[in-house]
């Protein structure tokens, strides 16, 4: 849709540079894109001109020109992503758009304990898999947080909150299905601990859904 946008202004490229790809279902706040158009106004002007032409699902949040080489994916030196979920025994259709609801109710210390054994570097193998079949599976996590907060629609959500250098495929959603095990008591901290030091040869089978999970931001030091 970005694309049909920008070729509606004059753009010739085959394609966009993204700064990552998300599954169907999850949600962005923070992606980056990079593209080349010869463009004669403003970029606060680029920027109106694109929202005029995406629709309501997607918006240009800022335009900025950039150096000629610079790459959103191979660029970027970390990556937020948050994921939402609460706890309530009846299905809550507006809240289940942008969080996933469990239950039973998870216990918060139990999925603090798991959370932090995440950061730092490690062979992340059990929760996903490379961009490349036979790259690696290492990466550093900077921070790694459940926090309690105020839903608008009511009651409380519960965020998992995590940086890193980068992420496999399904890697967070994963994270996130594992410490809800944990804080529902079905799986021990030290599996999760276990899974780091020794990986299983395939991904862990379970996997949060999608709606939950949003990339909040990418970072440069350009």
């Amino acid at each position: 849709m970005v694309e049909d946008a920008l070729r509606e202004l004059g753009w010739q490229g085959s394609s966009i540079l993204s700064a990552g790809r998300t599954d169907t279902g999850v949600h962005a706040l923070g992606q980056v894109i990079a593209f080349d158009l010869d463009w004669a106004h403003s970029p606060e002007e680029l920027q109106a001109a694109l929202n005029s032409l995406l629709p309501l699902s997607i918006s240009v949040g800022s335009v900025q020109p950039t150096r000629e080489d610079f790459h959103p994916r191979y660029d970027a030196r970390s990556r937020s992503y948050a994921y939402h979920l609460f706890c309530e025994p009846v299905r809550q259709p507006l809240k289940e758009r942008y969080a996933w609801r469990v239950w039973p109710a998870v216990n918060l210390d139990r999925l603090a304990a798991v959370a932090s054994a995440f950061e730092g570097r490690h062979d992340f193998a059990a929760f996903g898999t490379p961009p490349r079949a036979g790259s690696s599976t290492l990466r550093t996590i900077f921070e790694a947080c459940w926090k309690e907060v105020e839903s608008p629609l009511g009651g409380v959500e519960l965020v998992f909150q995590v940086r890193g250098d980068a992420f496999l495929y399904r890697m967070v959603r994963r994270l996130a299905s594992v410490q809800v095990e944990v804080g529902q008591g079905r799986l021990e901290p030290e599996i999760v601990r276990e899974y780091l030091r020794n990986p299983p040869q395939n991904p862990v089978q379970g996997l949060a859904p999608p709606n939950g999970l949003v990339l909040v931001s990418v970072s440069y030091t350009i």
